[in-house]
C-alpha cells in the first residue's frame, strides 16, 4: 500500500523533472570535483558551473517522463 503511494508521487511530472535536474546537477558537480580537468582544455569540467549544467541537462533528459507505447493485439 505505501509503495503505490511512493510510487504515485514519484511518477508525477513535477516531481520528476526537478529531481531530475538536482540528481543531475549533483552528478556533474562531483564528477567536476573528484575527476575535473587541471590542464583547461576540457570545455566541460574545467569550471563548475558547465559541469552542474552538463550534468542537470543529462538529468533532464534521463528523468523526462515518456508515454508507454500500448500494443496493439
Amino acid at each position: 500500500m505505501e509503495y503505490d503511494k511512493i510510487k504515485d508521487f514519484f511518477s508525477k511530472t513535477l516531481v520528476r523533472i526537478p529531481l531530475g535536474v538536482i540528481f543531475g546537477g549533483s552528478l556533474g558537480y562531483t564528477y567536476f570535483y573528484f575527476i575535473g580537468c587541471n590542464s583547461g582544455s576540457c570545455a566541460i569540467t574545467t569550471d563548475p558551473v558547465n559541469s552542474i549544467a552538463y550534468g542537470s541537462l543529462v538529468g533532464l533528459i534521463m528523468f523526462w517522463p515518456v508515454k508507454n507505447k500500448k500494443e496493439k493485439s
